[in-house]
């Protein structure tokens, strides 16, 4: 196996129009070794044939006498397996006794912990393949949220698993099991803990935030013990094995519909093998801590400048706002449905998000704005500059606009001219 810089380099010299050969010796591999890289960037390692061993024919034996015996040293297993033929040395035994323990160390006894109703609701992401816009491939993941005490299930979709996109999973959450507990399980992500020392754990200052005005404290589960938070694991396999098969989506939306819909119909109507009970029934809304009044922003937030074309630039794609905004710097505001700007905490344009990339969406009213505002610049312009050739004459509008960032300001400039 060759690491993934050189992968790249193969593809990148075969993009260049190299030969295999040039390649192979450019990189110092073999031919066959270029070849099978290109045809197949990922290659499953060769599988390697077990040689027969003299301890074929006393395996099982030998898993018997670990079983009965589990801190049997391997003289005492050599000798039994002598008695009954064996002539090997005792090399081999040692080492399969080395692969036999090492499996039974694995199993492990957990105790089983239930919560109490409304004091913990556990959390975790998981990756489901990607959606497709047009040419373009997103990848998919898959917020998911439990009650501890009955098993009740929400699960948020989204193209992200960035900060924002964790708040909003929550917040959809609470807002669908009507309240908040007490104690959050989460795992080590990078969104919720940034830094741990054995015990000593360091929370993402921002996922504080977010939970402060909940009353929500939060607990990690120590590294690589999914078991701690087995709950969500679960809920998480029961959503790949049940909803996702046999399913087509359109987009995230529809993906969102459809997994309402299996929650309010499977999901947490069947009755829990664990608790016997049905999940919707079994939890306890009461239970539960109220939401705040005033909920946190939740939103993905950036600043983008407006360009001439009276548009912002947002994850690939183009967003129309008026045209008086031109030259600003304004906040625009996400969630999975809406794309939103705002100029002095005011909203003044609202779209519909784009999933696919290099698009443009334009509200009607702008582009409407703009002509209004070249029809005045052409009302204001003197006669000597309505009498010039064509391009003379765009250069002095180009020169008007860009004295005008914003419409107050026309008549401003119209009056300076005609004194002029």
């Amino acid at each position: 196996m060759i690491d993934k810089r050189t992968v790249f380099e193969i593809h990148r010299l075969k993009n260049a129009g190299m030969s295999n050969r040039v390649i192979a010796g450019e990189l110092q591999l073999n031919r066959e070794t270029v070849s099978r890289y290109l045809k197949d960037p990922n290659p499953l390692p060769m599988q390697r044939k077990e040689k027969p061993s003299k301890l074929d024919p006393y395996r099982d034996l030998a898993g018997q006498i670990i079983e009965e015996h589990p801190a049997v040293k391997a003289p005492v297993v050599l000798q039994a397996l002598k008695a009954k033929g064996f002539d090997g040395e005792i090399t081999i035994v040692r080492k399969l006794l080395r692969k036999l323990r090492g499996r039974s160390c694995r199993r492990e006894a957990f105790i089983r912990v239930e919560s109490e109703p409304g004091r913990q609701m556990q959390i975790d992401w998981g990756h489901f393949q990607s959606l497709r816009y047009g040419e373009l491939s997103r990848k998919l993941y898959v917020l998911a949220v439990i009650e501890s005490h009955s098993r009740n299930l929400y699960v948020f979709f989204s193209h992200s698993q960035k900060q924002e996109y964790l708040h909003l999973g929550l917040l959809a959450a609470f807002r669908y099991f009507g309240g908040c507990p007490q104690e959050l399980v989460v795992d080590n992500m990078l969104t919720a803990v940034t830094e741990r020392v054995g015990t000593i754990i360091r929370f993402n200052e921002a996922f504080l935030d977010f939970l402060r005005p909940f009353k929500i404290t939060p607990r990690a589960c120590n590294v690589r013990a999914p078991h701690e938070k087995g709950k969500v694991e679960n809920a998480i396999k029961y959503i790949r094995q049940n909803f996702w098969p046999l399913r087509s989506f359109g987009d995230i939306d529809d993906v969102q519909r459809q997994m309402h819909e299996w929650l309010d119909g499977v999901a947490n109507c069947r009755v829990h093998e664990t608790t016997g009970e049905k999940p919707a029934k079994r939890l306890r809304q009461e239970a539960l801590q109220s939401l705040p009044e005033h909920l946190p922003e939740a939103r993905e937030t950036s600043t983008s400048l407006v360009h001439k074309d009276f548009g912002i630039r947002f994850d690939g794609n183009v967003y129309t706002v008026p045209p008086w905004t031109i030259g600003k710097k304004l906040p625009v505001k996400a969630d999975l449905q809406t794309v939103s700007v705002y100029y002095r905490d005011k909203c003044v344009a609202a779209h519909s998000r784009i999933w696919a990339r290099k698009q443009r969406q334009e509200l009607t009213e702008h582009r409407e704005q703009v002509r209004k505002m070249r029809k005045k610049l052409y009302q204001e312009m003197t006669p000597t500059m309505i009498h010039q050739p064509v391009k003379l004459k765009q250069q002095a509008l180009n020169r008007i606009r860009l004295e005008c960032p914003s419409l107050k300001d026309y008549d401003a400039i119209a009056l300076q001219r005609r004194k002029k």
